[in-house]
């Protein structure tokens, strides 16, 4: 079980890196920076003069989230919010990166290409560097399920680190009924997962484009599909593109737990709002989960502390 190589303490970045692109469903400029953050900070979004507004801090929390209709929202009713924070968030997850000071100055980070690759390139440009205090992890001792309308959402205990198990199905040609299962670790990641863009569907655009959403969306940062096909005239970056998105996005939402998972999570055509409410239902039962970390292994059960000795 291991998050990168640094399992049992904590991480950071050993310096800021900053991107620039568009906001997806603002269209307006913004530029994004990592900055390194001591223990214990966990992910923090900074939220720059908006609308001249003060600066303000967003904690990367599932209780932080207002909305979760097209991306992860976070913020609340008395300020200025951050959207489409679950790319960013997967690849911070993914790489192993517990404390990190997330600035933007404007209303979402930037799509960049519609996948996570280029926030891995930017940690991997700067690197990652290990704290003295120890990683703590969410341990999932009981299954936890939530549904609605055919779709539902489970975590379950699995020793081995954070395993995502997903099932999509849409009408269209070109998608059908994917399922996939991944063990999520950093190479994995990179290789597997990073490079997965956003899709959308031309029959939805212009009413999302009405309600002042999808603004900057285009072919440069996501897959776009008609009635029968693709029309990014590069093709699909993996063979099963789709479900692969749906898994890395999965991955964000969870990192907003706070912590690292050490358990299994199963979804059948989950998204945003069935994935908060999973990790709502985990916290609310005490009995489903505990808090585990590498200095308390001693007082684990001897299944958890073997699974944690294997970081």
């Amino acid at each position: 079980m291991t998050r990168g190589t640094h399992a049992g303490r904590q991480t950071t970045l050993r310096e800021q890196v900053t991107l620039s692109g568009i906001g997806i469903h603002s269209g307006s400029p913004v530029t994004l920076t990592l900055h390194p953050a001591e223990p214990d900070t966990g992910i923090v979004f900074l939220r720059c003069s908006a609308g001249g507004q003060a600066d303000r801090e967003l904690p990367a929390n599932f209780r932080s989230v207002t909305a979760t209709e097209f991306a992860t929202v976070l913020g609340d009713h008395t300020g200025p919010a951050v959207s489409t924070t679950e790319h960013v968030l997967a690849a911070l997850y993914a790489l192993g990166v517990d404390n990190a000071v997330v600035e933007v100055d404007g209303p979402e980070v930037p799509i960049m290409d519609g996948s996570a690759a280029p926030f891995v390139a930017a940690i991997d440009q700067v690197g990652i560097e290990t704290l003295s205090a120890p990683r703590r992890y969410i341990q999932v001792l009981k299954p936890i399920r939530v549904g609605k309308n055919g779709c539902h959402g489970e975590l379950r205990p699995h020793l081995r680190g954070l395993r995502i198990e997903t099932e999509i199905e849409f009408d269209h040609p070109l998608i059908g009924r994917q399922t996939l299962a991944i063990e999520v670790e950093p190479d994995v990641f990179r290789r597997e997962l990073a490079r997965a863009r956003t899709f959308g569907f031309m029959r939805d655009i212009e009413a999302l484009r009405r309600k002042k959403l999808t603004l900057g969306g285009s072919m440069d940062n996501a897959i776009v599909l008609d009635e029968q096909r693709m029309l990014n005239e590069d093709g699909l970056r993996y063979e099963d593109e789709f479900v692969k998105h749906k898994i890395l996005d999965a991955v964000g939402d969870l990192y907003l737990l706070g912590h690292g998972l050490i358990g299994a999570f199963s979804g059948h055509k989950s998204g945003h709002a069935l994935n908060r409410e999973l990790m709502c239902e985990l916290i609310a039962r005490s009995e489903a989960w505990e808090l585990v970390s590498f200095r308390d292994k001693a007082a684990a059960p001897p299944a958890v502390a073997a699974a944690l000795a294997l970081g």
